[in-house]
């Protein structure tokens, strides 16, 4: 490449000229907001042909056009690239993980589960996509919804707080604060603080219901409250948390209710409060714990 430059000055000029544009580029990058249409435009107004002396040797001429050509393409999709910005997702493997959006929006990724997004949001949206479970506080931009998708389910706010777990297929949201758009094949349910929705896989009803219990909280808060909580709902969540396989031997212990916290307590712990509470048996049978 050096050869190629101090072989002529025309060359030197053109090399001159993608260099100087390659340093401007870097400094457009850092601008907050940025029309990638004009952008583009003006980068192609930069770009003049300028003269190359032709060579005796013909391949040495298809080498140094194919080079030119490469590094014009090369740098049109740097500068573009950072215009629109990366793809990121981030996984929580074995914990928690809390993570912070391009917008100042805060996340808390249930571990198991996975967001993704661009570095930088386009202008009309910020959209999220989410695999698994985590809970969002939404940053206030009227002129720019925050939109999440999971499954075939869409998720619309504007600025608010709530809950998105996807499990087996099914959605649920839980709204904490402000009001939240929950749309799917069409139809839309619109969700308060307190309210929350559970749209099943092979289910077309989208109904929204009273939030009464605290149990979807347990991945941010290491409590599992419960207050009159059917011990039905409170294994189910046990489960989810632990990754175990408690079940309920006897199907008349299935409504009765439980009021009481559990702050990060081991699963040997938590069943042991239930076997004193409902004055039962907890029989283990390698990974199975049954309440009998």
């Amino acid at each position: 490449m050096r050869q190629w430059i101090v072989a002529d000055d025309a060359n030197r000029a053109y090399y001159n000229q993608l260099k100087k544009i390659w340093d401007e580029s870097q400094q457009m990058a850092l601008a907050t907001s940025v029309d990638e249409n004009k952008a583009w435009q003006n980068f192609r107004g930069r770009i003049r042909p300028v003269p190359v002396r032709r060579m005796k040797v013909g391949w040495m001429g298809i080498a140094v056009s194919v080079l030119v050509i490469v590094g014009n393409g090369l740098l049109a999709f740097w500068v573009l690239n950072n215009y629109r910005g990366k793809n990121v997702t981030v996984f929580a493997q074995q914990s928690v993980l809390n993570d912070t959006l391009p917008d100042g929006s805060l996340v808390t990724i249930n571990k198991g589960s996975s967001i993704s997004y661009s570095s930088k949001f386009k202008r009309e949206a910020r959209q999220v996509d989410l695999k698994g479970e985590a809970f969002f506080a939404v940053k206030p931009n009227k002129g720019k919804p925050f939109i999440i998708y999971v499954n075939d389910v869409q998720v619309r706010v504007v600025g608010t707080s709530f809950n998105v777990k996807n499990i087996n297929g099914n959605t649920e949201v839980v709204v904490e604060s402000g009001v939240v758009k929950v749309t799917r094949a069409g139809k839309t349910v619109e969700l308060m603080a307190n309210e929350k929705l559970t749209v099943e896989v092979n289910d077309s009803v989208m109904a929204k219901e009273k939030v009464t219990d605290q149990l979807y909280k347990y991945y941010r808060t290491k409590q599992f409250v419960c207050d009159d909580t059917p011990l039905w709902k409170l294994v189910q969540v046990i489960n989810e948390a632990y990754h175990s396989h408690v079940v309920i031997g006897n199907p008349a212990l299935k409504d009765m209710t439980i009021t009481t916290t559990f702050y990060n307590e081991s699963l040997e712990q938590v069943l042991n409060v239930i076997s004193i509470t409902f004055n039962i048996e907890v029989i283990k049978q390698g990974d199975t714990f049954t309440l009998q």
